[in-house]
């Protein structure tokens, strides 16, 4: 039976049992690009998480989770539906936001380089606007249909401009994150680093 929660992000990533999300092959092939919300339900049974609230992620949603680990960092893996069709657009195993350091990236980058060798693309974004005042990286490998990314961004200093009681009231806006991205080769997402650095330099449009 799956199991219904009404939680945010901090919560999920303590939800038991896990999946071991640490053979990210593993999780590409049990699942296939378009599947339903129910029949990934039924795959993963009682390490699913169905959510009643779910996260809105711009072109897509997830109302299911389950709790893994990469490169032996807890993450939470969001089933990313898309918001037209109702199938799966991209599965995101995002590290909490309190957890967001260099030592999980790099570790998170050991298990993904051991598993698939050099990255196909390595994208870093410098801090501007367009980025939210965030630096960030982006590692990208394509493997036949699948694209796999590990994605860090980093808040600056100028994220805190413009908060009422300067730094000392926190980020006014958004917040260090480190994710893994699985998506069809072709399913660039618009905010990635790679996404964007091309975008700056005119050889992408917005999608």
């Amino acid at each position: 039976m799956v199991r219904i929660a009404a939680i945010g992000l901090a919560l999920v990533a303590q939800a038991r049992p896990a999946y071991p999300a640490e053979g990210i092959s593993e999780l590409l092939r049990q699942t296939y690009w378009g599947e339903g919300s129910e029949d990934l339900a039924r795959q993963f049974g009682a390490a699913a998480i169905r959510l009643l609230r779910g996260f809105d992620f711009g072109d897509s949603y997830a109302n299911l989770v389950l709790d893994g680990t990469v490169g032996g960092v807890p993450v939470v893996v969001f089933f990313q539906m898309d918001k037209v069709t109702r199938g799966l657009r991209r599965i995101q195993l995002e590290r909490p936001r309190h957890g967001v350091n260099p030592p999980a990236f790099r570790a998170i980058i050991a298990a993904l380089r051991g598993a698939y060798g050099r990255p196909d693309r390595i994208c870093f974004l410098p801090v501007s606007p367009i980025g939210g005042y965030q630096q960030a990286a982006q590692e990208m490998w394509v493997r036949g249909a699948d694209a796999i990314s590990a994605i860090y961004r980093d808040t600056t200093l100028q994220a805190f401009e413009g908060c009422v009681f300067g730094i000392t009231s926190g980020p006014c806006g958004l917040t260090g994150q480190l994710l893994v991205r699985l998506s069809p080769a072709d399913g660039i997402a618009a905010p990635d680093p790679c996404a964007l650095a091309l975008r700056q330099v005119g050889l992408l449009g917005s999608r």
